[in-house]
């Protein structure tokens, strides 16, 4: 395995970083160095300049409108977008459910769909958690019992991102209750959130924030064409999707720009008359976070070459899920820490663009704190730490 870049693909990391330093608008880049609120509009607006320049859906095939990138690329081009302080790509469309349509959707859904998530004109949710059914998502309750050419559909979804913001959900749910394992009788629906009988109300985040929600479907009529894949074999399709989630979690471009900014507060920050990374404890703590970080740079390499090979993540996306979100939850704890009392103010509104507030400490402080208690949940969502442990004894140990 080569783990060094090409010429080729140093070339690539020029032509990526040049295009963001030219169109990347000022304003945007700002905002996500601020840790700012971005808006539904601030998210199409860079959703609309990487779809002008084809890159919006960069692991897609080429055919629906993919980029044809080597995944060594792609981890290229998410290292220079994290780098250059650019808009994350909202996951839930192009992401997630692309990659699924692809595989699993019949031709008639992948002409209306996919070119509908690369111009921005469908903004999915997942539907996936609900009460009781988390990271144990076999226990789903919503209930879809077909009538003639639709479903009727009832029940409750929660912790649905950027549901507020979107227009479509794909959402699994329980269509035969009867079947003899809790891994059957679900299946996988394109539902229209303008369809009478949703209902989505906030959850408010520990860091006081609205990225989340409750989605409540009453009478809800689905047509049955927009079954994905076969009725009752949509734990076929959510195990798909999973990989593709549980892969992004991880954030290794991001941990390395948390890991870079630790630093630099570290070297200017001051204890007892000198520099926090002097403090042997801390200095301790970074130097395991970034061997940690380090060590699973190597591994998320690991699984790129793979899959230049044609090999797809299966429990190896559960060990970097595992490990990226250690990592991840150690960094944000360690800036938090570097600032002290600093990171604690509760002002909402200074993440409000154009706020003229004076913050009691250094500017990159206000977000901090913000940033410690949203990473709290990385460990959870997306699959829970504990039951990607399960899926590798399972895969990879045979218990």
């Amino acid at each position: 395995m080569d783990l060094s870049y090409s010429a080729e693909e140093q070339a690539f990391r020029d032509e990526v970083h040049d295009w963001l330093k030219q169109r990347l608008p000022k304003r945007l880049s700002a905002k996500v160095r601020k840790a700012q609120r971005l808006t539904k509009a601030d998210y199409d607006e860079w959703h609309t300049l990487l779809g002008t320049r084809g890159w919006m859906a960069w692991h897609w095939p080429v055919e629906h409108g993919g980029t044809g990138w080597t995944p060594v690329e792609k981890h290229i081009f998410e290292e220079e977008m994290i780098a250059a302080g650019a808009p994350r790509i909202i996951p839930f469309g192009v992401n997630m459910l692309g990659p699924v349509l692809i595989r699993y959707g019949t031709e008639k859904q992948k002409a209306h769909y996919l070119p509908r998530i690369l111009s921005g004109a469908d903004w999915w949710a997942q539907g996936y958690s609900e009460p009781g059914a988390g990271s144990d998502l076999a226990s789903l309750r919503t209930r879809a019992v077909r009538d003639g050419e639709h479903y009727i559909v009832n029940g409750q979804k929660t912790w649905t991102t950027m549901a507020h913001f979107a227009n479509r959900m794909f959402c699994l749910v329980r269509t035969d209750p009867n079947a003899p394992k809790r891994q059957q009788g679900i299946s996988f629906l394109l539902i229209d959130m303008d369809s009478p009988g949703i209902e989505v109300r906030p959850i408010i985040t520990l860091e006081g924030e609205h990225d989340v929600n409750e989605v409540f479907l009453t009478d809800v009529h689905v047509p049955v064409e927009n079954l994905v894949g076969a009725e009752n074999d949509g734990w076929t399709v959510a195990k798909y999707l999973l990989n593709y989630e549980r892969t992004g979690i991880a954030g290794v471009a991001a941990s390395k720009q948390a890991l870079a900014g630790l630093k630099r507060i570290a070297a200017t920050e001051r204890k007892d008359g000198r520099a926090l990374a002097e403090d042997p404890y801390f200095a301790a703590r970074m130097a395991r976070l970034e061997i940690d970080l380090m060590a699973m740079e190597i591994f998320n390499l690991r699984l790129i070459a793979a899959a230049g090979m044609g090999k797809s993540p299966g429990a190896e996306s559960s060990l970097l899920k595992i490990k990226g979100t250690q990592v991840r939850q150690e960094a944000t704890d360690l800036l938090r820490r570097a600032v002290g009392p600093y990171a604690a103010p509760d002002l909402p509104e200074a993440f409000d663009e154009g706020w003229n507030g004076q913050a009691p400490g250094p500017d990159y402080a206000l977000a901090l704190a913000r940033g410690y208690f949203n990473m709290r949940k990385a460990s959870i969502y997306g699959g829970s730490n504990e039951i990607q442990r399960n899926i590798v004894a399972k895969h990879l140990l045979g218990f």
